[in-house]
């Protein structure tokens, strides 16, 4: 159930690959031992500590890889964090149980492996011996212990509370040794133990409750990662230096700095000229940067989305205590409306513009990656403008002034005028044409979109759980169980702050409490397929596109990116900043 906000070009496939990728196979039969060995492992920038070498200069053995980013992190605090400029950081300083490689399956990380009982209850890990804690203090079975128990306790903790549901005891017989029993079985075992990162017990206990533990700014990020926290500006940059001895997968390079800029352009131009060594450029210069002499390209697949999101809260749902307004238009509240919306939209169009090709239609909140579990039978709402008109005109919305905008039903004093906004530092590049699109789609229909850019923190503030808007522009990076977007829509999480839309169903969350304990997999697939026509029915999103994921970086100054072709595009993920190395 792992999700994060993307933002920037790059739609932080970092993440997706070193921590969430697609779900591995449950084990067959009890007691079944899991792998056991991991793979080899025109604006201005914000100043950075170090400067790059002079043209012409060779790097240094080890080097110092730089990192454009387009938005800094919310949050270091992994219980408070929501963008993917936070995960970034977390994978590198933080271990978790286990990983997924680029090709979606689970591999040890601090677990060098684990077993699970015939009941598919209970799961203990072996952990790997010699993990340290960045301030030199050794990792233990209570370390993981203490970790998940403190999250469970919490009220919240961000995208990371709900890995720990339904956790009845862990054990720690020794320390190496960690075992940890559900409730019931879950069904989505490799995304709880890729999601949770593992803690140091010495400095996290000194929070006694939710509010002082997410008012910790952990700054200093003490972690047990490949990477360890050397310097933080926030807005500008973060400077991570190598773990040398780490235990398991110990970096080439010396040290990772990730820059914020304040566009694409910037950050694409920081590229060329050797200020950055790798960029998440957008579709629009990916001709021009092949043809740069010393920039390499990558093009690949991704587990992403992109998202309009529709504020159905009914007000009867409405979260007041947690600072709901509930304010969406009431006409997003009628399904004719939102499937006229969909029916207004040409997904292609978007696909052609923005991403120059490199995509496909989106449809659910399961994406392809996601295997059999994503309905490929979905029939989606045709681009039909006419068909769109019929439903609206049919519903009782009417344009009465003939001023081109529709209003309500019997209420000429409430236009079809829609608030829409989207994070303006995450998608600075293209932002103003997504907008300038949808606008002209939609008013064919009779639909104004009333454009509102806001930067990432106040769209945070609006969507979630206050819903305070109409229509949102956003997008996620999908975790490595199906299921890991789905829950955004059950109608528990919409005090919770993980709901953008509102939109609750009691099938719904039947069904979704169902296939989180069902582990054989077909059956599994069945419930993943109805929430998926549900949705699809019910609109509570409108999903443009699946984008491809697209890096570049300096080939005349790294080298050993770890390319998979059947698998994710990850070069700026755990991955692959453990494996590179400077060109000599």
């Amino acid at each position: 159930m792992s999700r994060l906000r993307a933002s920037g070009a790059a739609w932080i496939i970092l993440l997706i690959a070193a921590l969430l990728a697609a779900c591995g196979g449950t084990p067959s039969g009890g007691g079944a031992t899991q792998p056991t060995t991991a793979p080899a492992s025109g604006a201005t920038a914000a100043p950075e500590p170090t400067a790059p070498p002079a043209s012409g200069q060779t790097p240094a053995t080890g080097g110092v890889l730089r990192v454009a980013r387009t938005a800094a992190p919310d949050s270091l605090n992994p219980g408070a964090a929501y963008l993917a400029e936070a995960f970034d950081l977390f994978v590198l300083v933080y271990d978790t149980l286990i990983t997924t490689d680029l090709l979606n399956q689970p591999q040890p990380q601090l677990a060098k492996e684990w077993s699970v009982s015939d009941d598919q209850r209970s799961w203990t890990f072996k952990l790997h011996e010699g993990a340290m804690w960045h301030d030199g203090k050794p990792l233990t079975a209570e370390d993981v212990a203490f970790t998940f128990n403190m999250i469970k306790e919490f009220d919240s903790f961000a995208l990371i509370k709900d890995f720990t549901t339904s956790v009845e005891t862990i054990e720690t017989p020794d320390p190496t040794t960690v075992i940890i029993t559900f409730e019931q079985p879950v069904a989505n075992w490799v995304e709880r133990f890729n999601g949770v990162f593992i803690l140091p017990k010495h400095v996290w206990e000194q929070f006694p409750d939710t509010a002082t533990a997410l008012e910790f700014e952990n700054r200093e990020m003490i972690g047990s990662g490949p990477f360890k926290m050397v310097e933080y500006r926030q807005g500008e940059f973060t400077r991570l230096a190598a773990v040398k001895d780490h235990y398991l997968d110990p970096p080439n390079i010396d040290e990772v700095i990730f820059r914020v800029f304040t566009n694409d352009d910037a950050a694409v131009q920081a590229l060329r000229a050797g200020e950055v060594d790798l960029a998440s450029p957008p579709n629009t210069v990916i001709r021009a940067l092949q043809s740069e002499a010393n920039i390499k390209v990558e093009i690949g697949n991704a587990l992403s989305l992109s998202d309009i999101i529709l504020n159905v809260t009914d007000p009867e749902n409405c979260p007041t205590e947690a600072g709901g307004k509930c304010t969406g238009h009431p006409a997003l509240r009628d399904v004719r409306f939102r499937q006229a919306l969909a029916h207004a939209t040409d997904k292609q169009q978007f696909i052609d513009v923005l991403l120059l090709g490199l995509g496909e239609p989106g449809i659910s909140l399961v994406t392809p990656g996601h295997g059999e579990a994503f309905n490929d039978n979905l029939q989606d709402y045709a681009y039909d403008v006419a068909r769109a008109n019929q439903i609206l005109d049919e519903a009782g919305y009417t344009d009465s002034d003939g001023d081109g905008v529709r209003e309500m039903p019997g209420d000429p004093a409430t236009p079809l005028k829609l608030r829409f906004t989207y994070p303006s530092d995450q998608f600075a590049g293209d932002g103003p044409r997504f907008s300038d699109l949808l606008s002209g789609m939609w008013k064919q229909i009779g639909v104004e979109l009333v454009v509102q850019p806001f930067d990432a923190d106040t769209v945070t503030s609006i969507c979630c759980p206050t819903f305070d808007f109409d229509v949102i522009r956003w997008g996620w990076g999908a975790g490595p169980d199906p299921a890991s977007l789905l829950y955004i829509t059950t109608t528990e999480q919409i005090p919770t702050g993980i709901s953008e839309t509102g939109y609750s169903n009691p099938e719904y969350d039947a069904l979704f409490v169902e296939q989180g304990t069902t582990v054989d997999e077909a059956k599994r697939i069945e419930l993943l397929h109805k929430m998926q026509e549900i949705l699809l029915r019910d609109v509570p999103y409108i999903i443009p596109y699946y984008p491809q994921n697209v890096e570049a970086y300096r080939s005349d100054r790294f080298q050993g990116w770890l390319i998979e072709p059947d698998g994710l595009l990850s070069l700026s993920g755990r991955t692959n900043l453990t494996r590179v190395s400077a060109v000599q």
